[in-house]
């Protein structure tokens, strides 16, 4: 038996098939094409939205499907084992989309969820500082108060899909007027908002989906752009870090199985001597190993988003970092294994594999490094002590 019998009930293994079928009318062809003519996956956004993919973690009441990070993350896995991720899941639907729902105001849920689960608002999220690296706490973008507005200033890197995001959530500290200390909280910027620029950063990885650093040069902002409590920043910013990393798992496996998959594929056609290369087990073991770490990271994806929808953030945060790190492990490994088994067929643009090799890297950097992952859970779960 199958561990997804187990583990997933017929709505998900029915979900998984549907948004496979999707992903296979587009297909890594399709990414590619787009990847060359610097276009965006308009179609194959607004497709997952009309079947519903897009807003199933979104509440019911604001045009979403009700269900929860279990369900996104398959719409998000299922897409990439086809070669069709969509970058942007991870960053709209799944931040900025749980954050506004879990903190947001009535009138920015209302604004704001039913165009994010239908597709027809994207936004993007703003948090990693030249500066500051993974350190959240050494965020130096601040906000003031001027009258009843907010002013931003300061600098973000990173940051996913700007150029096609009708707003992105960027995180800025403001100052305790009892403490005087800086404090996370989060706002709404739209784009289009004056002193609010974007430089396109040339990056390797060949997506659609470009990176920008942001230039907020006193960016005057309504008071309803800030997100949810002043004095909840952390705790609302963490809320909107689990689903990131389940996220980014999700991303990882679906890439990995994807290489995968090519390759038993090519290893059970190519012949060189008497049988097909895939009988050997200088072939065959390495691409069973691959799938085994795969299929383990997928457990502990499955265990985070379970311990998320049902509540538990602290629980939550272990599961989801230590799935993204065995994530990130098994993508890299799967995709280099792939790459190795076509041989010289690997290194073409006709196989189509050789590009995820730096793709499979984000898996590994990205939103946060496998370091910072151990040393959360040297910390957190192991009770060591930090060298910082």
């Amino acid at each position: 038996m199958s561990t997804s019998t187990v583990l997933e009930t017929e709505e998900h293994q029915a979900l998984r098939a549907a948004v496979a079928a999707l992903g296979k009318r587009y297909g890594r062809e399709y990414m590619q094409s787009l990847v060359s003519e610097g276009g965006h996956p308009r179609e194959l956004w607004a497709d997952a939205a009309k079947a519903g993919f897009l807003g199933v973690n979104l509440p019911e009441e604001y045009g979403g499907g009700g269900a929860g990070m279990a369900e996104l993350s398959i719409v998000l896995e299922e897409l990439g084992a086809s070669g069709s991720p969509l970058l942007m899941m991870i960053v709209s639907p799944a931040i900025c989309g749980t954050v506004i729902s879990r903190f947001g105001t009535e009138e920015q849920k209302r604004q704001w969820l039913p165009g994010l689960a239908d597709g027809s608002l994207t936004m993007a999220f703003g948090i990693t500082e030249p500066d500051a690296g993974s350190n959240s706490h050494r965020i130096t973008t601040t906000a003031r108060r001027d009258g009843g507005d907010w002013v931003l200033t300061g600098r973000k890197v990173f940051v996913s899909g700007v150029d096609i995001a009708d707003a992105t959530l960027i995180v800025g500290r403001t100052e305790d007027a009892r403490t005087g200390k800086l404090k996370a909280c989060l706002f709404i910027v739209p784009r289009e908002t004056p002193g609010f620029q974007r430089n396109r950063i040339d990056m390797e990885v060949h997506a659609p989906e470009k990176q920008f650093e942001l230039v907020l040069d006193d960016v005057r902002l309504p008071a309803d752009a800030l997100v949810g409590d002043e004095d909840a920043g952390l705790l609302q910013l963490f809320a909107g870090l689990n689903p990131e990393r389940i996220m980014t798992a999700a991303f990882g496996i679906g890439m990995g199985r994807y290489a995968l998959g090519r390759a038993v594929e090519y290893a059970k056609t190519r012949q060189v001597w008497k049988e097909p290369i895939g009988a050997h087990q200088a072939i065959a073991h390495p691409l069973a190993q691959a799938h085994i770490e795969l299929e383990l990271a997928r457990l502990m994806m499955q265990k985070a988003a379970r311990l998320y929808d049902a509540g538990d953030d602290v629980g939550a945060g272990e599961a989801a970092n230590m799935a993204k790190y065995a994530a990130g492990e098994a993508c890299v490994r799967a995709v280099d294994q792939a790459v190795h088994t076509l041989g010289g067929n690997g290194l073409t643009r006709e196989y189509g594999l050789a590009s995820l090799i730096t793709g499979a890297r984000v898996a590994r950097i990205a939103p946060v490094s496998r370091e910072m992952i151990l040393n959360y859970v040297s910390h957190q779960t192991l009770g060591l002590p930090k060298s910082y």
